[in-house]
């Protein structure tokens, strides 16, 4: 075991420079977490945005997804008034499967390999994957000497005791799960059921503590509002908002090492106690990681913004 990993993967304690990978327009959580980590300078540093593939009702295909979310990030960093964090589009297609060294052009990618490549091993850059990892996994393909330079904080797959790993972000994208996992680059991974499940928030809740936070708490706000047509006893899990807030308060994201799984071809963690460690988030407290939130929502629509 390698300590240099074991030391990369231990909690930052301190403010780190991100990237944040997300498919913006997949969902409403996506959203949350953008403004999250730019509501949090004190916590994380983010120098770019990049939009991730996906493909649902919502899109056309991966290529659709990816340019919607592109656009969505826009909308976002444009009622933020942040408009010094760039936003760059990625993949148009998910990794293909068969191994080997392929890999998918995108802007997103190559400014990866770029920022890690100038950043100190003793001062890694943190990659927020928040959607389908293809970016990533192909960066990591572009130039494999950049998971010395990396840690990945990675919204992915289910809980280790779920029956199935067959969760939308890694189920669509199963090769650059496997990429990541194979890399031998620092990975913190959050599952999603049985973990990021936990988070979740109703209509009534937002409107209190979010909808009044300026143009961007009122667009936050509609957002939710419009995501379900009955919002009597309703609460929708905002996922993604747990990445961010490992690296804000990793009290609030107890966690532990455990050997880094395999994918089986039906989306199944296979488990293999020789292999490297990752980090693994285990649980989240909820009201912990709202109340942050909505802290920080408060602060920001009183500033007049």
């Amino acid at each position: 075991m390698s300590a240099d990993l074991v030391r990369k993967l231990e909690p930052p304690g301190r403010k780190v420079r991100i990237v944040l990978d997300t498919d913006t327009y997949n969902e409403i959580d996506d959203q949350f977490a953008v403004v999250y980590a730019l509501l949090s300078p004190e916590n994380v540093a983010v120098e770019a945005l990049y939009a991730a593939p996906f493909h649902n009702e919502l899109s056309d295909g991966p290529a659709d997804g990816m340019e919607k979310s592109y656009r969505e990030l826009l909308k976002i960093v444009s009622l933020l008034g942040r408009s010094d964090v760039p936003v760059l589009r990625g993949s148009e297609s998910y990794l293909p499967a068969g191994g080997g060294n392929e890999f998918v052009e995108s802007a997103a990618a190559r400014d990866l390999v770029r920022r890690a490549a100038a950043s100190d091993a003793d001062d890694p850059l943190y990659v927020v994957a928040i959607g389908a990892i293809t970016n990533v996994a192909s960066a990591l393909r572009m130039e494999p000497s950049i998971a010395e330079r990396i840690v990945i904080v990675w919204l992915g797959g289910h809980s280790f005791a779920w029956p199935d790993t067959r969760e939308f972000y890694l189920h669509q994208d199963i090769p650059a799960a496997r990429t990541v996992f194979d890399s031998g680059a620092p990975v913190v991974l959050v599952p999603c059921m049985g973990v990021a499940s936990h988070l979740q928030t109703s209509l009534s809740e937002v409107r209190d503590y979010v909808k009044d936070a300026g143009p961007i708490g009122a667009y936050l706000y509609d957002t939710y509002r419009n995501c379900a047509k009955d919002h009597f006893a309703y609460t929708r899990v905002i996922w993604d908002i747990s990445t961010i807030a490992w690296l804000v308060n990793p009290d609030w994201a107890p966690s532990h090492l455990a050997a880094s799984p395999r994918i089986s071809d039906d989306a199944r963690w296979i488990f293999d106690p020789t292999r490297h460690p990752i980090r693994y988030v285990r649980y989240l407290n909820r009201d912990a990681i709202f109340r942050d939130l909505f802290k920080k929502l408060a602060v920001y629509g009183g500033e007049g913004q």
